[in-house]
This record gives C-alpha cells, sequence and structure tokens, in this order.
C-alpha cells in the first residue's frame, strides 16, 4: 500500500510540470546560456560546446555569414528513440551526438558545409551559412 500511495504523490507533483509545454522548463524549452546535453532541449535548436571539455549550454543559431554545422541525422534521445517532433523544438534535426561545435543556420539559411558521414561522426563538417535566395538571383 505504500508504493501505490507514493506512486500517486509522485504522478500528483509531476502533472502539473507536465502539463504546462510552452514554458521554460528544467530539461526542455531552455533559453540561450543555459546548460544543456541535447539540442532538443533548447528553444534555439542548438547544444554548443567550444570544445570537447567544455559544458554545453543552449545558444542561438548562426546568422547569414557565419560558421555552421549542416542538420544531420534523426531526432533522437538517448533511451527514449524517436522523439515526437511536437515534443521537440521547432529545428529538431540536430548532430549525431545532440551537441555541436557550431550550431546550425537560421531558418530560411543554408549551411555550405561538406556533409559526408566522415564529418558528421567527427563533428568536423563545418561551413558558413548562406541565403539560397542570393545565389538564384545572380
Amino acid at each position: 500500500k505504500v508504493l501505490p500511495a507514493r506512486l500517486l504523490l509522485a504522478l500528483l507533483l509531476l502533472a502539473p510540470a507536465l502539463s504546462v509545454q510552452h514554458e521554460r522548463g528544467l530539461i526542455f524549452n531552455l533559453e540561450v546560456g543555459e546548460l544543456c546535453l541535447q539540442s532538443a532541449q533548447c528553444k534555439s535548436g542548438c547544444c554548443h560546446r567550444a570544445n570537447g571539455l567544455s559544458l554545453a549550454r543552449c545558444a542561438p543559431q548562426a546568422a547569414e555569414f557565419q560558421e555552421c554545422s549542416p542538420k544531420v541525422g534523426a531526432s533522437l534521445l538517448p533511451g527514449l528513440g524517436r522523439v515526437p517532433h511536437t515534443a521537440l523544438s521547432p529545428r529538431s534535426l540536430q548532430s549525431i551526438y545532440g551537441v555541436y561545435y557550431k550550431c546550425p543556420c537560421e531558418r530560411g539559411l543554408t549551411c555550405d558545409a561538406d556533409k559526408t558521414i566522415v564529418g558528421s561522426i567527427t563533428n568536423s563538417n563545418f561551413g558558413i551559412c548562406k541565403d539560397p535566395q542570393d545565389s538564384s538571383r545572380r
């Protein structure tokens, strides 16, 4: 009888937190600058680290002419498999590791980079954000 009572208490305490999806949370909807483990946790869709030893933090998407990483792979969280698109930020595609050294481009821009599997695995396939409309105007 003690276990069901504890389970019921835990569900009652978690219910308000689970029902509020659009507010900032402890795990998802993180703001720029907050610590993260996966890009899916960040409102911006980019969990960034400066190097392999630094802590990852949510960062803004790369703007035009800034360095970027191409968006690759599917939205996966360790142990959870494929996560529904509605549970993630609008830019849910992420690197294989879920953390970037260079953030993907803002919406409407493309990352002009080498998109090989080797670059994706080593997280070294960086490029420059470009407006695809600029090349079609020339």
